[in-house]
């Protein structure tokens, strides 16, 4: 099946590229240098995460080509997806004020959302909602929201990676469940190039992402759960469980930092998951906790409310109490120590 060719040639791809990128890395002394607010200890080859983007988008191309994928969500990813990673791929060269990032990542939420017809009705309670052009500026505002809160959430070795593999191949299984094949399949090419990143990420990292990978990962990943809204309502509030663990320690810790007047745009080590790896040591034990509490505790949550056993926002709180409580134990926002 060419759905699975595909697949396979994401993960192929993408670890063959990535590796790539770190030879011309090293051999052009593009390094990441520790510093006060790093929570690595060596010098990292950096902007492994650009193996994803061309990958994926590769991807995306071909499902549209054989006609699997809409052009308005290949319009969506190829042009917003491409733009947020173009833009951080400048910015890893050289600094872009906040500002102006600020506004090329408004401009390419805008258009995705401008491409899949603004925000799906919201399933609350037994009816859908739809919110006309209000939902559309939220739309873009969380759009905007993920992939800031995912370049925050790239600090430790494999933690952004296995996110990224983790809700990719968990909303792929449950479009395939459903009989979607062209998202499914879509989803799980990005799985597969993550996953071929992962290899050269995974405790201890011999490459990191970059903000050209973590921003389009954040980009792509929420479009992806805007997407599910149009496939089904209690699809979209099932992608925001399996975001959970991010989106819940970014929100945390931000609401935090705020609230103590302090700069939320400047570097910091106040994550729950910084404070966390410190506290133990290590970033493998960081990375593989998240493992569990995606697989046993949010992917369970998401299928639940996925096929309409438990309602959507209802599932959204059920699953995110416990990641709030573990935030706070962590120290999330908390002044760093």
């Amino acid at each position: 099946m060419i759905q699975l060719l595909i697949i396979a040639l994401s993960f192929v791809a993408a670890l063959a590229l990535t590796g790539a990128v770190r030879h011309v890395a090293i051999k052009k002394s593009v390094m990441d240098i520790p510093n006060a607010r790093s929570s690595h200890t060596v010098p990292t080859p950096r902007g492994g995460g650009i193996a994803i983007v061309f990958t994926f988008l590769g991807a995306v191309a071909l499902l549209y080509a054989f006609g699997f994928i809409t052009l308005a969500v290949t319009l969506a990813l190829l042009v917003s997806g491409g733009g947020v990673a173009l833009l951080g791929f400048f910015d890893d060269l050289g600094h872009i004020p906040a500002r102006w990032r600020l506004i090329g990542h408004f401009l390419a939420a805008f258009w995705f959302v401008y491409c899949l017809g603004g925000l799906a009705p919201i399933s609350l309670w037994g009816g859908a909602v739809s919110l006309g052009l209000v939902g559309s500026l939220l739309a873009a505002v969380f759009l905007v929201w993920v992939l800031n809160l995912y370049n925050f959430m790239d600090g430790i070795d494999g933690l952004a990676g296995s996110q990224a593999v983790f809700v990719s191949l968990a909303g792929g299984v449950i479009y395939l469940l459903g009989g979607n094949l062209g998202l499914g399949t879509l989803c799980l090419a990005l799985a597969a190039a993550a996953a071929g990143f992962l290899y050269w990420n995974f405790p201890p990292a011999k490459i990191f992402m970059g903000d050209a990978g973590s921003g389009f990962l954040g980009l792509v990943l929420g479009g992806l759960a805007l997407i599910a809204g149009w496939v089904a309502p209690d699809l979209f509030w099932a992608w925001i469980i399996l975001l959970g663990l991010f989106v819940v320690d970014a929100t945390v810790t931000l609401l935090r930092r705020l609230l103590r007047g302090e700069k939320v745009y400047e570097a910091h080590r106040s994550h729950a998951y910084q404070f966390a790896s410190r506290q133990y040591g290590s970033h493998l034990k960081v990375t593989l906790a998240a493992w569990v509490i995606n697989l046993f505790w949010l992917l369970p949550m998401a299928l639940l409310v996925a096929y309409g056993i438990i309602n959507g926002p209802l599932g959204v709180c059920l699953a995110y109490m416990p990641l709030v409580l573990l935030a706070l134990k962590y120290h999330a926002g908390e002044r760093e120590r």
